[in-house]
């Protein structure tokens, strides 16, 4: 266990060194997603009302959406601009990371009809590109949680996996709307 946080720490020291792997940082604050990736949104409705709202936008800054669908999150802090996070895929049965992700939050929002943040990739990441995950709230006082997402393979496995990595994409996007939903539902 210590030569894992020992690589972990290693890992993050040599993310903080980096700057983002793309050009289009802060795309995916806009409606429209720049060419030459693979781009979508999707959305789900998590419920009604300001406390919805506010409970599911605290859930996302807190990085729940990546950690209810499965991935680690270091360090343990909340989402704010700069900030580099480590994201790790864990396999059942291993007590160590096997995909260590590295990336860099390049906005948060929390505004009065919206709150979340997105990241963007550094080197090191399977993928270029950048994902953002907001709540948001309709004046009638639906509330909704969304992944927009602009990307493309940067590693040669990411290449090679082909239709694989885009369906390992989708699965993780679901598991992150059904993480959010299934949060506000518990209340948390």
């Amino acid at each position: 266990m210590v030569g894992v946080k020992r690589s972990l720490r290693g890992a993050y020291r040599r993310a903080l060194a980096t700057e983002p792997s793309y050009a289009e940082v802060g795309a995916t604050e806009g409606l429209v997603l720049p060419g030459g990736y693979r781009t979508f949104r999707r959305r789900i409705s998590v419920g009604y009302g300001q406390d919805t709202f506010e409970r599911a936008g605290a859930h996302v800054l807190a990085w729940g959406a990546q950690r209810g669908a499965g991935f680690g999150v270091r360090p343990a802090a909340p989402a704010v601009p700069g900030a580099t996070a480590l994201v790790a895929l864990r396999l059942p049965g291993l007590p160590f990371p096997r995909l260590v992700i590295p990336c860099r939050v390049v906005w948060t929002v929390r505004a009065a009809e919206r709150i979340g943040f997105a990241y963007g990739t550094l080197p090191g990441h399977p993928e270029c590109g950048e994902e953002s995950f907001v709540v948001g709230r309709e004046p009638d006082g639906l509330v909704w949680f969304e992944v927009a997402a602009f990307s493309r393979p940067a590693r040669w496995y990411s290449r090679l996996g082909g239709p694989l990595t885009r369906l390992l994409q989708d699965l993780a996007t679901r598991r992150y709307l059904v993480a959010v939903a299934a949060a506000v539902r518990r209340g948390t």
